[in-house]
């Protein structure tokens, strides 16, 4: 048996819109590093409440991309960060 089964969806490409590419990074990317790279940018800025994990404190990058610095759960802020994911033009087929 091979391993070659790790073409999902999640790890091909997706364009980014130019505000997401401030944080991440110029695409295309996978979403797998898109979601890596908005982690990375928040440790190292340190928006990770610290009483609350679960919530995000966005700096003014951040917040351009969630659309407000008010603070944000994790779990919300992958819905608004994939509102800047643009999917790939798929080839018509005939």
């Amino acid at each position: 048996m091979t391993k070659d089964k790790k073409n999902s969806a999640f790890m091909k490409p997706v364009g980014v819109s130019d505000t997401l590419a401030e944080v991440v990074g110029n695409g295309p990317m996978p979403r797998t590093e898109i979601t890596k790279k908005v982690w990375d940018y928040i440790k190292k800025n340190k928006l990770q409440d610290q009483n609350n994990k679960r919530m995000i404190n966005p700096d003014a990058k951040l917040g351009k991309i969630l659309g407000s610095s008010q603070p944000i759960d994790m779990f919300k802020m992958t819905s608004k960060i994939a509102k800047h994911i643009k999917e790939p033009e798929m080839s018509a087929k005939k």
